[in-house]
């Protein structure tokens, strides 16, 4: 789903991205509610860049990479961590493009997630190559997302990766695969 953002940007450069776990719904101009086999998953479009609300069975979690009030932290490269039941795995890159293969970048992504029946993108009003962009899956016991946020005036696109899921044991999964 594509959808033109209503508002203009809270975060105007990626350094001003800032990651955040268990936090309360934020305010959002635009979110997807999927069902993921047993997972409910909301992906939420912000002013000022992206939440992502995950319900299963072993409960909630919440990410947030945006621009937060009285954050000081950068965002950070990757971060792996146990959230009661789940195990949680984030990482981030800053990708530095040239102008031309900065407007093709953001047209593929763009395309690809907007026609993906679990993708939502949201285009910042003043630009067609400012935007935030989410895409999620389901994969086994495992949940993912990746979301992009483009900042066509420094040529940067801030590119993420979450997995989370049920916490391993010994080499193997607490919790087997559902049958279908």
């Amino acid at each position: 789903m594509l959808t033109t953002l209503n508002t203009s940007y809270s975060d105007t450069r990626a350094a001003d991205l800032a990651w955040a776990l268990g936090r309360e719904a934020l305010p959002a101009l635009a979110t997807l509610d999927l069902e993921l086999t047993g997972a409910k998953l909301q992906l939420r479009l912000l002013g000022a860049s992206h939440q992502v609300l995950l319900e299963e069975e072993r409960g909630l979690c919440s990410e947030t990479v945006a621009c937060l009030p009285g954050s000081s932290t950068p965002l950070p490269l990757g971060v792996a961590k146990r959230v009661g039941d789940w195990e949680y795995e984030f990482a981030a890159r800053v990708e530095m493009l040239t102008p031309g293969s900065f407007e093709g970048r953001a047209q593929e992504l763009l395309a690809l997630v907007s026609e993906h029946p679990h993708g939502l993108a949201g285009v910042f009003p003043g630009s067609p190559h400012a935007f935030t962009a989410m895409l999620a899956q389901r994969h086994e016991d495992h949940v993912h997302w990746r979301t992009w946020h483009a900042y066509p005036q420094d040529g940067q696109l801030v590119a993420t990766r979450t997995r989370v899921g049920a916490r391993a044991s010994g080499g193997r999964r607490e919790r087997g695969a559902r049958a279908a």
